[in-house]
């Protein structure tokens, strides 16, 4: 078994590379800690029942691409040009950090409902 030592010392991080031909090359993309994940959750914003995910995609892609060593090749604040790049791209950097993750579309689900009853329920670790 697994002491708290031994967990500690793990590097769990996993960085995979992604093929971008609409960007001519190759982008990293990197899982994110639990801390990343109960952000990018916390920016998924419910009103009137409804989710608003503006963003969403691209903030991910802000929060997981990285280079091979898992240095962030993006900052805060290049949403605005970041959305503006090929969706196709985006959304293949996206959906291997969803898949590095382990988001899934039930968890989205889950997430909307939470937040429709209780705003602070977003947190993540359910």
């Amino acid at each position: 078994m697994l002491d708290r030592d031994a967990i500690k010392g793990i590097q769990d991080i996993r960085v995979e590379k992604v093929d971008v031909p609409e960007w001519g090359g190759e982008v990293y993309v990197k899982s994110l800690s639990g801390s990343q994940r109960d952000e990018w959750e916390n920016g998924i914003v419910v009103s009137g029942g409804k989710m608003d995910v503006r963003g969403v995609m691209v903030r991910l892609v802000i929060m997981t691409a990285c280079d091979e060593t898992g240095k962030p090749v993006f900052k805060r604040g290049d949403e605005t040009w970041l959305n503006e790049k090929s969706s196709k791209a985006l959304t293949r950097l996206a959906d291997k950090a969803r898949e590095l993750a382990g988001l899934t579309q039930k968890d989205i689900e889950v997430l909307a409902k939470n937040s429709e009853t209780d705003p602070s329920a977003n947190s993540g670790s359910n």
